[in-house]
């Protein structure tokens, strides 16, 4: 059931391998179209497994060599089967979400790390967000490798995520249909009317949310 559509070649100076490149597309009902466009105000806003699943892996494999000896063996194995398990696919996710409550918004955070992420879907929606920073669950890998490395897990690659944005009367049937699946959820802020993305703290005061002009995993091949 895929077609295979060419095609275009030619040759690069600088490059002594193939690469090759695909992607797929799909088709669905305009109304089932679920974008970060969506999000209403009001909206509860979910993440999924956690942050950063991609950005692990990454510092683990590409800086295994620095890491052995310093970081556990058994937290570099880990680490470093991240892309896998948990995963970076967020089709699951997705999927059985859906299938819980009608959702208004999905994005997923990618280069940049939950941090851009979040600004991109208050952008995207032309709303606010309120994040609570205790219900972000950050893979106690995750924080072992930034703190090595001095980098903040927020702005790190954070592929194998989603956010979700859905009524707050529907969030927790689609929260406690992810979790039947063993997929970590939560809610981890709302959508509000005031533009820009905002962090609450215990003490109920608030601050904007940091920004990063590159994704962190950058600063390691500097």
């Amino acid at each position: 059931g895929i077609a295979l559509c060419g095609g275009h070649t030619e040759i690069t100076i600088g490059l002594d391998h193939p690469v090759l490149v695909g992607q797929m597309l799909g088709e669905v009902e305009p109304d089932d179209l679920v974008t970060p466009e969506g999000m209403r105000e009001g909206d509860a806003i979910i993440l999924t497994k956690g942050i950063a699943v991609e950005g692990t892996a990454l510092i683990a494999r590409e800086m295994h060599a620095d890491l052995e000896g310093v970081v556990p063996v058994e937290v570099l194995e880990r680490a470093t089967a991240f892309l896998h398990d948990p995963g970076i696919s967020i089709v699951p996710d997705a999927r059985y979400a859906t299938r819980a409550a009608r959702l208004h918004a999905m994005h997923d955070p990618t280069e940049g790390g939950l941090a851009t992420a979040l600004y991109e879907l208050a952008e995207a929606s032309d709303l606010g967000l309120r994040i609570w920073p205790h219900k972000v669950h950050i893979f106690p890998e995750t924080e072992l490798l930034c703190r090595h490395f001095g980098l903040n897990p927020w702005g790190t690659i954070a592929s194998g995520a989603l956010l979700i944005g859905c009524a707050a009367q529907d969030a927790d049937a689609v929260v406690e249909a992810l979790r039947q699946h063993e997929i970590w959820a939560d809610v981890i802020g709302q959508a509000v009317s005031e533009t820009g993305v905002n962090v609450v703290e215990p003490d109920g005061s608030e601050k904007p949310m940091p920004t990063f002009r590159r994704d962190e995993v950058a600063r390691l091949f500097e």
